[in-house]
């Protein structure tokens, strides 16, 4: 390789600022995976660096949603070569192998795991170093124009719409209509549900509307609670919250029919609060659904290429970062972002 230093996106958390700037493109271990980087996403989770609710210590690259070529191969890896197009997950300096990891990777055993974005560089840079054992090849009716929000959003949406294990004909509450809601509402729709939209922004739901939300409804109304039970003929079966805010999860419980699932998605600032007593009494039942480990990665994208649920994304540069930002701030984005290099 003739250059020796990238671009790239970095937090630094002496002035609690990104500014784009010129590094060394990453060295790899054995293990790893010298990827170039084709897009690279923007996920409301990676605006915890300048809240302090994931904090880092030194400069980091951002970003931990990315798909790239193979450009360089670790002595260890196996089942790759060069050119190979890939999507991969985020947490590194694990062992993927013990039971931590097997439920999630932060559980690791090793108690050495690190988010790409957050602990240790991530994506929003021309080059990035994956471990192999994150990567996986990308079908070929997904393009790496599109596919970075995959490989947080998408997998997530996935597994938080199939882990309610709902019947098709049942019905389902997305609450928070943005780029990772309207994955949900796709996924969904793909295992025969019906589908409530619910968002406080009026554009967002028209968005939800086209990507095949049944009905549409903004929880601000006075009557909003009334309008669900009505479209779910006496309440979701389970209610998906992809907002971070508490008042999602407050209006999630008062929708469910007795029993129902309410799933944690969205990550507040702040722990997450619900009543004892509402639980105790069964009124609703609490799951909770993440990226997971790349073990599951498989039947997630098995299933996202079969039914093409491909997201609307909005293509930015790299010295676009901070208008990206502001708009994934101000919850008037109805797509995903990604860098396109």
């Amino acid at each position: 390789m003739s250059k020796s230093t990238m671009r790239a996106a970095r937090y630094h958390p002496e002035t609690n600022k990104c500014t784009i700037d010129e590094i060394p493109i990453p060295t790899i271990t054995d293990h790893e995976i010298l990827v170039k980087v084709a897009s690279a996403s923007l996920c409301h989770s990676d605006l915890m660096l300048f809240n302090g609710s994931i904090p880092a210590t030194e400069p980091v690259v951002m970003g931990h949603e990315g798909v790239g070529y193979a450009e360089e191969l670790g002595a260890k890896v196996n089942g790759f070569k060069r050119g190979d197009r890939l999507g991969f997950l985020y947490i590194k300096d694990v062992c993927f192998e013990c039971d931590g990891c097997l439920v999630h990777n932060l559980n690791c055993k090793l108690g050495t795991a690190k988010i790409q974005g957050f602990q240790c560089d991530g994506f929003f840079a021309e080059y990035a170093a994956v471990d192999y054992r994150n990567a996986i090849i990308l079908p070929e009716n997904l393009s790496m124009e599109t596919s970075a929000p995959y490989f947080c959003a998408g997998i997530t949406a996935f597994h938080g719409v199939d882990s309610c294990t709902l019947k098709p004909g049942q019905s389902m509450a997305i609450i928070g209509c943005g780029g990772l809601g309207q994955m949900g509402i796709r996924c969904a729709k793909a295992m025969g549900l019906e589908v409530v939209g619910i968002d406080i922004n009026d554009e967002v739901l028209a968005a939800a509307k086209e990507n095949g939300a049944d009905v549409t409804v903004n929880s601000r109304s006075e009557d909003f609670e009334k309008q669900v039970r009505d479209a779910t003929r006496g309440g979701a079966d389970a209610a998906v919250v992809f907002s971070a805010a508490q008042a999602a999860y407050d209006s999630a419980t008062k929708i469910l029919r007795i029993g129902g699932v309410l799933m944690v998605i969205g990550l507040p600032d702040k722990p997450l609060q619900f009543s004892a007593l509402d639980l105790m009494r069964k009124l609703y039942q609490i799951r909770s659904e993440s990226t997971g480990p790349p073990q599951q990665m498989p039947r997630a994208l098995e299933f996202i290429s079969k039914h093409e649920i491909k997201p609307k994304v909005d293509f930015f540069k790299l010295d676009q970062i901070h208008e990206m930002m502001d708009l994934m701030k101000s919850g008037k984005s109805r797509s995903r972002m990604a860098v396109v290099f």
